[in-house]
């Protein structure tokens, strides 16, 4: 949601892909682990990120409220600016059976203003949105009962009141005030394992950003504008899922690839499940996840670290502190053979290949960073090399690791666009061979030193901008346990052997381990 209102797609994935694929599938904000974990410097050695870090460390500040909200601030002088990014550490797989796509839903209704913002008469607004819930309860009991005259009379008193509720509504008032005090980028995404709130301010404007946070999630009108920001919602979905092949094929391959796990359920939420969302049952996902304890909130840029503590102190020690409510999550059984789903739908075709593997915190995590990189990292990777360049059987060919999430045990999937006069099979089998010399031969010493550079120039990269910097830090604070294990990842990496290599391919790349998914031309009947 950006600052007029509408719904910006932020992925950090990969290349074609990432504006392809990605986009339509996994757009809804989600963060695959490959995206944080590569990144570090230019030279041929670890060495030079120290100065790095210690700058990092000299100038990081942590603290956290009394009622358990942890804030990480990080002084950066260059420029009069300061990047905000409130993550609460809550996503899909938090979500209840039946409720899918709540946590998403939230974070739309998240810009639609408090009791104070973005309405004109918070007192009569509310009165209208109680008829409103009223009614909608009678015409989903009247459907049920297949009352269709009941129906169309509570739907034409329904349009009636919500034309009522908007005449009281300021639209997108959070986000004029942004802009008119100079803040920019003012977006948020949802993933399968978190939600993230984020723009920037001059760094005059601290005190001002502090009141319309806080304010943000301690008094948000959760029924404004809820059942129009459904039919938003599920026009997604029928944009991203419905009507898109490979958002279609994804949705099939994630379902097959986990059967147990809540990995396997959209972060949009299933078409079902959105229709018969109510705003009580957002609130109450409200209530149980958005605790102080369970947000994380990360200041970067020109920021006097005293000063935050004083204001988040004010603003944010408002908040009650309140149990984190606690989701069933189930672990994934392990993988005993070969799965396989096939999507037929007018579209080019395209071939899936994931395997699983351990979460972010496995010792093995940056061996499955350099693997996925010496595969699929752009054009000197093996799989553009072989199966785009010298074989011409695909158009493209890359892969990640940390679908479609890294705080669980997760999966790395490659991907391959076919080209014409191929086959997915053709596509399948290169892919195969370029996997299987991972197993049998080891990597040469220059191509493992090749990709571990790529590796610390990235997360230099990454690192240059203060939202990038405050992205960063918050993933690996909240997923790993501190902060500090973003620049510990760089002497993982560094570490990674030829023969660590060759160890976890043999482990992962089975048969027994790996799903597959065929999106195929839709044959037509004569």
């Amino acid at each position: 949601m950006n600052t007029l209102g509408l719904r910006k797609v932020s992925c950090a994935f990969h290349k074609i892909l990432v504006g392809f694929l990605v986009v339509n599938i996994l757009c809804w904000g989600l963060f695959p682990g490959s995206a944080f974990a590569r990144t570090a410097t230019s030279s041929n050695n670890n060495s030079s990120i120290q100065p790095y870090l210690q700058k990092v460390i000299e100038n990081l500040t942590e603290f956290r409220l009394e009622n358990g909200m942890k804030f990480i601030v990080l002084e950066r002088h260059q420029a009069p600016v300061v990047s905000f990014l409130t993550y609460a550490d809550v996503g899909g797989v938090d979500e209840p059976d039946g409720k899918t796509g709540v946590a998403h839903f939230l974070e739309h209704l998240a810009f639609k203003g408090t009791s104070k913002i973005g309405t004109k008469n918070f007192e009569q607004e509310k009165k209208i949105l109680d008829k409103l819930d009223e009614i909608a309860t009678k015409k989903q009991a009247a459907k049920k009962a297949g009352n269709k005259e009941l129906v169309a009379k509570l739907e034409a008193e329904f349009k009636k009141q919500e034309k009522n509720a908007s005449e009281f509504v300021i639209q997108n008032e959070l986000g004029r005030i942004v802009e008119q005090a100079g803040g920019v980028g003012l977006n948020a995404t949802t993933s399968t394992e978190a939600t993230r709130y984020f723009y920037s301010f001059p760094s005059n404007k601290l005190e001002l950003w502090m009141s319309l946070e806080s304010e943000r999630f301690l008094d948000p009108v959760i029924r404004r504008e809820f059942y129009k920001e459904k039919d938003v919602i599920l026009e997604e979905r029928r944009l991203r899922v419905e009507n898109s092949p490979i958002g279609m094929m994804i949705e099939k391959f994630i379902d097959t690839a986990f059967t147990t796990h809540p990995y396997r359920r959209p972060v949009i939420g299933y078409d079902e499940d959105i229709r018969n969302l109510t705003p009580d049952d957002v609130q109450k996902f409200f209530e149980s996840y958005y605790v102080p304890s369970n947000i994380t909130i990360a200041v970067v840029g020109d920021v006097n670290p005293a000063e935050v503590k004083k204001l988040a102190q004010t603003y944010f020690g408002r908040y009650e502190s309140r149990p984190k409510g606690k989701a069933n999550i189930p672990v994934e059984p392990d993988q005993n053979k070969t799965r396989e789903v096939t999507v037929e739908f007018p579209s080019q075709p395209w071939y899936l290949e994931g395997y699983h593997r351990p979460d972010i915190k496995h010792p093995d995590h940056a061996v499955y960073e350099i693997i996925s990189r010496v595969l699929s990292d752009g054009r000197t990777s093996r799989l553009y090399k072989s199966l785009v360049e010298t074989q011409r059987l695909a158009l493209t060919a890359q892969g990640f690791s940390g679908f479609p999430g890294e705080k669980y045990p997760n999966m790395m999937l490659f991907y391959a666009l076919t080209a014409p006069g191929h086959t997915v099979d053709e596509v399948a089998q290169g892919l195969r061979t370029e996997i299987e010399k991972l197993q049998t031969q080891p990597v040469l010493a220059k191509e493992l030193e090749r990709v571990k550079t790529q590796a610390r120039a990235g997360l230099i990269r990454s690192l240059d901008s203060n939202m990038g910097m405050a992205q960063q830090l918050l993933e690996y604070e909240v997923k790993t346990g501190s902060w500090r294990n973003l620049f510990k990842q760089l002497d993982e990496i560094e570490a990674v052997s030829a023969a660590d290599i060759q160890r976890v391919a043999k482990q992962t790349f089975t048969p027994e381990n790996r799903t597959v998914g065929k999106l195929l031309p839709k044959q037509t009947t004569k």
